[in-house]
């Protein structure tokens, strides 16, 4: 199951396959997302409907409560499980990230993969903000090989005539 390859679910919650209903859920609540973030990104509003199921979904299971922790002298947020108990859990995870996501700063750092066959979405932390691929190991090393072969290519065709 994915939410578990995500690291969003407890592996022993992840028995068999998912429900029907688990399933519809996570699909609408992924095009939900993709949608008021690319939304929100451009700066626009996203739809009411989405702003509507983001927050349901979001407020369907709370938060883990904050933890202290004293780490080395310093007292500092303690690390929080990201586990989530059950399916329907984990997708509130999901929107209460999502959530955090349209109402910070970095919604204007969301950026598509720039590769053809890539239509991830990712967060443009880099220091020129110019990002262009999900991954450089993913995306970006096959796009510029295929552009360099490209180039190569068209060289020795021109060289030939």
């Amino acid at each position: 199951m994915w939410l578990l390859e995500a690291g969003l679910l407890a592996p022993d919650t992840a028995v068999g396959r998912p429900a029907a209903a688990v399933l519809a859920s996570g699909r609408l609540l992924r095009e939900t997302v993709d949608r008021a973030v690319l939304t929100v990104a451009d700066g626009r509003l996203p739809a009411l409907a989405d702003v509507t199921l983001l927050d349901r979904s979001a407020a369907a299971v709370p938060r883990p409560a904050p933890q202290l922790a004293v780490i080395d002298g310093h007292l500092v947020a303690a690390e929080t499980t990201g586990l989530a108990a059950g399916p329907a859990a984990a997708l509130a995870l999901i929107a209460q990230d999502a959530v955090d996501l349209l109402l910070s700063a970095e919604i204007r750092r969301v950026r598509v993969c720039g590769a053809d066959q890539c239509a991830l979405r990712f967060l443009d932390r880099s220091p020129a903000h110019n990002r262009r691929w999900c991954s450089m190991s993913r995306c970006g090393n096959r796009t510029k090989v295929r552009l360099h072969q490209t180039r190569t290519r068209r060289i020795g065709r021109t060289a030939d005539s």
